[in-house]
């Protein structure tokens, strides 16, 4: 019969060696850490206006659903404060009447909510393989060269923030990226530059591709549905 200590011996020197996967980031905040622009001491309140539209959102709910309008009134939130901060989450918990940390779980997992201060131009760059193939690095390198900033980072005077994200939908005019609610396609490095120029300059510039195309449209024209659409019945058995 073994002894506990050659048992032991025998496990350490069949031990198993384990990996782990690398941690994915991202530049929104998950745990929450005061700061001199997050605490409870800063008071948030809706404004009058966001008040009349907080009553139209819960009335497109049915009572014991009031819950479901979270997203939208953090979104809210957010749009009024710039960024959402812990304060601004207790008050969409109270308004809904509900535990604060089922606010945190939603706040949290959504990375369209900004957990630190953000710029008032938020340039978000999409790097999936689509846009990567078709030059979204050099978007990236463009930005940060032209606003001083990395990554992740808010310029100086609050004006800009760059983001890395993953897809955006708008694959098919890679590569693109989105400011605010708009977005930006087909970019060129040339494309990049003019945009912030017309941001600084308090200009809007046109959202949409910056190609010659209208939408999503093959840049060499059609390869389908050239002919003028067939009348009704076509190719539909003559007895019928």
């Amino acid at each position: 019969m073994l002894s506990l200590n050659k048992i032991a011996k025998c496990l350490l020197s069949n031990s198993r060696t384990f990996q782990t996967s690398a941690v994915l980031k991202h530049d929104t905040m998950f745990n929450h850490r005061d700061t001199k622009e997050d605490n409870l001491d800063i008071k948030f309140e809706f404004s009058d206006e966001n008040k009349k539209r907080i009553d139209a959102i819960l009335a497109i709910y049915p009572e014991g659903h009031k819950r479901a309008a979270m997203i939208p009134l953090l979104d809210l939130a957010q749009r009024q404060h710039g960024w959402l901060p812990i304060s601004a989450m207790h008050k969409v918990a109270d308004v809904l009447d509900l535990p604060k940390m089922r606010v945190y779980e939603v706040a949290t997992f959504y990375t369209m909510f900004m957990r630190k201060p953000t710029g008032k131009y938020h340039l978000q760059v999409c790097t999936t393989t689509p846009c990567w193939l078709r030059g979204s690095d050099d978007v990236i390198s463009c930005l940060k060269k032209k606003l001083d900033i990395g990554v992740g980072e808010t310029s100086k005077d609050g004006q800009w923030t760059l983001s890395e994200v993953e897809c955006l939908g708008a694959c098919v005019n890679a590569p693109m990226m989105q400011v605010n609610d708009d977005y930006f396609e087909d970019l060129t490095t040339k494309d990049v530059e003019s945009i912030i120029d017309d941001l600084k300059n308090g200009k809007t510039p046109t959202p949409g591709p910056r190609s010659s195309r209208y939408a999503s449209e093959p840049m060499d024209g059609l390869t389908s549905l050239k002919e003028e659409p067939y009348g009704p019945g076509f190719k539909v058995r003559p007895d019928l």
